[in-house]
């Protein structure tokens, strides 16, 4: 059997390594990046720990799979009566069976200033410019912004601005500011923050991040965004330093090719009862428009599920029908903090913190062999330097030297 994937994420890594288990398949990945995104791990990398947690080379993932091939390139159109898909490169790849998972994008929803003045970490090079900005910040000019504002209150945004003024204190200690007056503002435009969690986390939540020193500011809306402030329902706020962690949107790749997909009002892409959006071609994750989309746990189901009935049908089996299932959510809310919620269990501190870090190792191992898996794991306890990230490249040619 030869199946194409689109998209190196949660979904795309973990279908390809579902499928390649039996040898006789032929798995061809093709994603514009080298590295494995672990994005749980985002919000930590962004605040100095090591880079390692967060970017796996898909070499090393699929390093005993000699049957997967991997080619580097941004899929932008997809002809389905000729199973054909069209990179960006110039290159025609033909499919048999086809599984787009290509992931989600930022959205400011067009609000003025924030797609050239604010930051992000939801990626590598949102991330080394967030960390170059505060290094010549803090280091280069000596100077502690009046405000740190974080955009979003969802489990991004909260797990941000937990860590973020340890982190910051950190960068003053070391380049020696002395007792710096760090104020973090969290800004969600919903009532509360966590709305997709119960009230009573909401409640319990708000009041951790308080007595880390931030301020969180529910049922406000940012308008617009300069070099020096961020303008909140009506109200500036002195800052040069906002981190964007609200918005995202279905990947632009459905919308240019939306002839060939039928997209729901929130632009994700409709699904039958197999995950399948078109003859032959799959679409998972964050692309389709399912209960609990949008979150790495669903985008691992999604390609189990899709990956055991290409088996079944393989072997001239039924298909089974999609069944989706709910995720625990576990949120760290600074250093040995967490919530854990799940069908209504609800655990907090100590021991939410300690699954939390159970669903890390269990997240990297769904992509690693244990050992590796454990190493990148003990990477969340390792500090690097404050302002450098290094760039695939620059980590590969390290490996090689």
């Amino acid at each position: 059997m030869n199946v194409t994937i689109v998209g190196g994420g949660f979904g795309g890594v973990k279908a390809a390594l579902e499928l390649a288990r039996d040898k006789n398949n032929k798995v061809h990945l093709i994603t514009d990046k080298p590295d494995f995104q672990y994005y749980p791990a985002l919000y930590s990398s962004a605040t100095g720990h090591s880079h390692l947690e967060s970017w796996v080379p898909l070499g090393t993932i699929f390093a005993d799979f000699h049957h997967i091939h991997v080619s580097i390139d941004s899929i932008e159109k997809i002809i389905i009566d000729k199973k054909k898909l069209i990179g960006a490169s110039g290159v025609e790849y033909g499919y048999e069976s086809c599984i787009i998972a290509l992931g989600s994008v930022t959205t400011y929803f067009g609000i003025k200033g924030l797609d050239t003045y604010a930051y992000g970490i939801k990626s590598e090079d949102e991330i080394r410019r967030l960390k170059q900005h505060l290094y010549s910040d803090i280091a280069e000019n000596r100077h502690v912004d009046k405000h740190y504002v974080v955009v979003g209150g969802g489990p991004t945004g909260v797990e941000l601005s937990a860590a973020l003024g340890s982190y910051i204190h950190r960068l003053c200690r070391k380049y020696g500011i002395n007792d710096p007056r760090i104020k973090i503002k969290l800004i969600e435009a919903a009532p509360r923050i966590l709305p997709k969690m119960s009230e009573k986390t909401s409640r319990k939540v708000q009041k951790r991040l308080e007595r880390l020193g931030v301020s969180v500011m529910a049922g406000m809306k940012v308008e617009s965004a300069s070099a020096n402030d961020v303008k909140v329902s009506g109200k500036s706020i002195d800052s040069r330093t906002v981190i964007w962690t609200s918005g995202v949107a279905n990947h632009p790749f459905f919308k240019q090719n939306e002839a060939a997909f039928t997209l729901a009002p929130n632009g994700r892409v409709a699904v039958d009862d197999y995950m399948m959006a078109a003859k032959d071609v799959y679409v998972i994750g964050d692309n389709a428009a399912t209960p609990y989309t949008g979150l790495a746990q669903t985008a691992l189901h999604d390609a189990i599920f899709v990956a055991a009935n290409l088996k079944r049908k393989q072997a001239g089996k039924m298909a089974k029908k999609y069944k989706a299932v709910a995720p625990p959510v576990v949120v760290p809310v600074g250093s040995r903090w967490a919530v854990f919620e799940w069908h209504g269990i609800r655990i907090y501190g100590l021991i939410g913190a300690l699954l939390r870090r159970a669903a890390d190792f269990i997240g990297y191992n769904d992509m690693l062999p244990i050992g590796q898996a454990l190493g990148v794991w003990r990477a969340s306890t390792v500090m690097e330097d404050d302002y450098f990230t290094p760039t695939p490249r620059e980590r590969n040619s390290k490996h090689r030297a």
